[in-house]
């Protein structure tokens, strides 16, 4: 092998990268994206061009780290979050949700995902049991915890789903899923100012995360009537 991967990511071409997977890329043909980055670059090469100047190869560049990143990625995904550009913003977000569900050993994966379905469709003991059983496999996969968080919230069940929000962001820092999830669960909870300040760090993870600016309104204002009562 000639070089060494800090090298090779010192002579990547953003241009190249951007005609030769962009129409790939936003034509939905992931398959044939996936097979031709693994082919000519690795996940620390395409995080370098989420710096880069010109918008359109930060979108490819988000759009290939869904395929292929992995959790050397996230860090560089969520400072993408923060990126002037609002479809940058975006295609980070859902590059770093797609890395999260493959974080784990297959099976667990595998779980995860037969687990999601079930919350789909409003079968959340069933999720909750597949969530369960995905952790008791991977007690390091991230998304089970957040997962199971999402079924026991809709289950009402506001405290188990606080301490499984924790459990994901104690593995994943950078959730910002779960620490809105532990912000809906305190503010049903009641406990006005623990969702307020989850919400701000929500916000401060993922300063576009949609509807959570709302609820943090909605927190200050519950909070303002109760300082006025």
């Amino acid at each position: 092998m000639h070089g060494t991967i800090s090298e090779m990511t010192t002579t990547i071409d953003a241009q190249e990268f951007l005609e030769q997977l962009g129409p790939t890329l936003f034509n939905g043909k992931l398959e044939d994206a996936a097979g031709a980055i693994r082919k000519r670059w690795n996940p620390e090469q395409i995080t370098q061009l989420l710096q880069s100047p010109c918008p359109d190869v930060r979108k490819v560049a988000a759009l290939g780290l869904a395929l292929v990143g992995d959790r050397s990625t996230v860090r560089p995904l969520a400072i993408a979050l923060h990126d002037p550009d609002q479809m940058v913003n975006q295609l980070a977000e859902h590059a770093l949700w797609t890395i999260w569900f493959r974080l784990g050993k297959p099976e667990a994966v595998r779980l995860v995902k037969l687990g999601n379905r079930h919350l789909q469709h409003n079968n959340h003991y069933c999720a909750i049991e597949q969530f369960g059983h995905a952790i008791e496999l991977d007690a390091d996969f991230p998304e089970a915890y957040n997962q199971l968080a999402i079924a026991l919230y809709l289950s009402d069940l506001f405290e188990d789903a606080v301490k499984n929000c924790r459990a994901a962001l104690a593995r994943m820092p950078e959730h910002f899923g779960a620490m809105a999830s532990m912000g809906h669960s305190y503010a049903h909870l009641g406990c006005w100012g623990q969702a307020k300040k989850c919400y701000r760090l929500a916000l401060a993870i993922h300063p576009r995360l949609e509807g959570i600016q709302a609820s943090l309104t909605q927190i200050n204002a519950l909070l303002k009537e109760t300082d006025a009562a």
